[in-house]
């Protein structure tokens, strides 16, 4: 059996008096992308900052491809790719200089930046000074720095946010890419539709600590409710039904409605990992 990439067990860690990371644990397998999804102040960040060697645990362990993070955070810096929401690029630098500048940091010789400027849609814009760059062009290149030193485990807080849907989906691809070859993927989100799209596996975090953690799949089929939504033409307007799947009469009430001649569409419904966030901590994301 694989050893897990990334291995969390008992993970606290404390502001002061505010708890922000409660007793969390978790492992994540090579080539697996797990979702960390939560509201801003959960503790996602402060997760993934304890996991990267910027901040140490009040208690509990952590370790990265083997490695205790406290005690060989060199070594583990060395192996894993970090992109945090909060720019930290070089802006008087063109964008070749910011990723060449860290894969000399690397100790990487003959570093060449064009191919991970063209994979983050930046391909003819790399002798440009990043100052000059909008929120979602600096974004795509804090993606394509996490991937100089070529990781084994990839650590992303929000990649897509304030990108376009064609940038978003190329960064989606390109995370997608790292799995298939292999790369443990933690990202951090507080957008469920992202995170479906893209995660094996989702952990919920709320207040600091982790109230669910499975497959998107799964959750939805513990959580929610399958529905199909009927709309029928009436005169000049439209009727909706709803049939829940989950009821004994479904079929019939459904052959039924597809023998009526005035049906207009059927749709099949699932809950989202939205409504199941709420449904499982009470809250939604944005508060």
């Amino acid at each position: 059996m694989t050893d897990p990439a990334i291995r969390v067990d008992g993970l606290s860690f404390s502001y002061g008096d505010l708890l922000a990371v409660d007793n969390v644990s978790f492992e994540v397998a090579p080539g697996e992308i797990l979702g960390f999804l939560g509201p801003n102040g959960a503790g996602k960040s402060t997760t993934i900052k304890v996991l990267t060697g910027q901040l140490t645990q009040t208690s509990g362990e952590a370790t990265v491809l083997g490695m205790e993070v406290v005690s060989q955070r060199d070594e583990v810096q060395g192996r894993i790719g970090v992109s945090f929401e909060e720019k930290n690029l070089y802006e008087n630098m063109s964008a070749k200089e910011n990723l060449s500048f860290f894969a000399s940091l690397f100790g990487i010789k003959g570093f060449d930046p064009n191919p991970l400027l063209k994979a983050v849609g930046l391909d003819g814009r790399g002798d440009e000074r990043v100052s000059g760059f909008s929120k979602g062009m600096q974004q795509r290149l804090m993606v394509a720095r996490s991937l100089v030193n070529d990781p084994e485990v990839l650590f992303l807080d929000e990649p897509t946010d304030g990108l376009d849907p064609v940038s978003s989906n190329a960064i989606r691809a390109l995370i997608t890419e790292q799995a298939e070859r292999g790369v443990a993927v933690i990202l951090t989100t507080h957008d469920m539709l992202e995170a479906d799209k893209l995660s094996d596996r989702v952990a919920f975090i709320n207040e600091g600590a982790i109230v669910a953690l499975d497959t998107p799949e799964a959750l939805k089929m513990k959580y929610g409710s399958r529905t199909v939504r009927l709309r029928f033409t009436e005169g000049d307007g439209v009727r909706e039904e709803v049939v829940s799947l989950e009821e004994g009469n479904a079929g019939d009430a459904l052959k039924a409605a597809v023998s009526n001649g005035d049906l207009a569409t059927i749709h099949t419904e699932e809950a989202t990992l939205e409504q199941i966030f709420i449904e499982i901590t009470g809250r939604g994301l944005e508060s």
